[in-house]
This record gives structure tokens, C-alpha cells and sequence, in this order.
């Protein structure tokens, strides 16, 4: 039995050192990637850290700047899609990077921009909201996830749905 334990305790305890070496290898090679410029990780930076806010990295962010961040529908049909365009601009001083944009149901849709968006440039947040089975009074939110100084962007939609006769 205290051969078994052992046995245990040797087998953890080389597991751990293979982890450990190949963690050691995969970080060499992700640096080694970045000097061959391979790998850009110029256009991610977080100046927050526990040490404290970096105010010059800070200022640097992009920005998300939208001249509204809601729109209302009005009255819909159950069934229609509606469209909607948000225009942004970067007011930062560095690329804008939209690496995500999610509704708060499956019936808000959002297309964003791929490639980052230089400072001055502006771009569009194309949303879709689908009617199929919506009554009533509608408001949906979409989060939408970048490295901009506020890191996460939040856009609302809204309408009134009625049945379709």
C-alpha cells in the first residue's frame, strides 16, 4: 500500500514537471514568434494592472466613440427584421479592435468590423433585430468587446411589436 502512494506521488510528481518544461517551451517560442514579427501584440495593451493605472498607456487607448448608442424601431410587425447601422469613430490615439459583439438575445445580431480601425477612421456596428415571436415592448442590448479605454461598449435597441394579422 505504501509502495502504491509513493508510486502516486512520483507519477504527480513528474506530470507536473513535463507541464512545467513545455509551458517553459510553448512561452520561448510565442517571444520568438513576436521578434520574427510573426506575431504583432502591439495593438493589445492593458495599463491597468495591480500596480496600479498607467495613465501615459491609458491615454493612449482607442476610443469608441458613437453619436448614439440607441435607437428605437418605432412600431414593428411580429415577423419583420429590422436594421440598423451605429456609426463609431476612433478618437484614441492607437488602432481600434472589435473582437466581439453579442446581443442579450438571439434575436439581436450584430456584424462589426474585422480589421482594426485606425485612429480618426470610423466604422459601423450593422444590428438586426428579429420580430419572429416578439410582442409587445421590446428593448435588447448589445455588449460589444474591445480594447478601447472602457473595454466593453454597450449599444441598445428598442420597439414596440405588434401581433401580424
Amino acid at each position: 500500500m505504501n509502495k502504491m502512494i509513493g508510486f502516486k506521488k512520483c507519477l504527480v510528481a513528474s506530470s507536473l514537471m513535463v507541464m512545467l518544461v513545455a509551458c517553459g517551451d510553448n512561452a520561448q517560442k510565442e517571444q520568438s514568434q513576436s521578434k520574427d514579427g510573426l506575431l504583432s501584440t502591439e495593438l493589445v495593451s492593458n495599463p491597468r494592472s495591480a500596480k496600479g493605472l498607467d495613465t501615459a498607456a491609458y491615454n493612449e487607448l482607442p476610443t469608441m466613440d458613437f453619436e448614439d448608442s440607441v435607437h428605437d424601431f418605432g412600431l414593428l410587425t411580429e415577423g419583420m427584421k429590422a436594421t440598423h447601422a451605429f456609426e463609431f469613430v476612433n478618437n484614441g490615439k492607437t488602432p481600434l479592435i472589435v473582437s466581439a459583439a453579442k446581443g442579450s438575445c438571439g434575436c439581436a445580431v450584430a456584424e462589426y468590423p474585422r480589421d482594426p480601425i485606425a485612429p480618426g477612421a470610423s466604422g459601423i456596428i450593422q444590428v438586426v433585430f428579429d420580430t419572429y415571436g416578439k410582442n409587445g415592448h421590446q428593448e435588447k442590448s448589445i455588449a460589444i468587446t474591445t480594447n478601447s479605454k472602457r473595454g466593453t461598449e454597450m449599444l441598445y435597441i428598442k420597439a414596440d411589436v405588434k401581433a401580424a394579422q
